[in-house]
């Protein structure tokens, strides 16, 4: 099973930015996905993650200008990352789980390789 992020890369501050992540090897059509980040020098935290029925949490960080949307079919899932900022610098993780939603990193079973996204200001 493997889990591949798209669409990192250098952007300015106010600039709006897309990843994606495609999952190959299985489905993930009933189970939950999402996003996980890593700026330099602070802990991993969530970016935000989606239920396979669409129920959504946002890290506190990320909500009200990062939306999340899945497509189930296809256990793509997506995140519409608005207003960047310099904070928002890191590497961004796609994950999926055996199950329902969660915000606690432990409990994914599958980590992508990662995606730097850098925010200039």
């Amino acid at each position: 099973v493997q889990l591949q992020a798209f669409g990192g890369g250098l952007v300015q501050a106010g600039d709006s930015l897309r990843l994606s992540c495609a999952a190959s090897g299985r489905t993930f059509s009933r189970d939950a996905m999402g996003w996980f980040r890593r700026a330099p020098g602070k802990e991993l935290e969530v970016v935000a993650v989606i239920s396979w029925s669409g129920t959504i949490h946002y890290g506190d960080s990320t909500k009200g200008r990062f939306i999340i949307t899945r497509d189930s079919t296809k256990s793509t899932v997506y995140p519409q990352m608005n207003s960047l900022e310099p904070q928002d610098t890191a590497v961004y993780y796609c994950v999926a789980r055996n199950g329902g939603i969660a915000m606690r990193q432990d409990v994914y079973d599958y980590w992508g390789q990662g995606t730097l996204v850098t925010v200039s200001s």
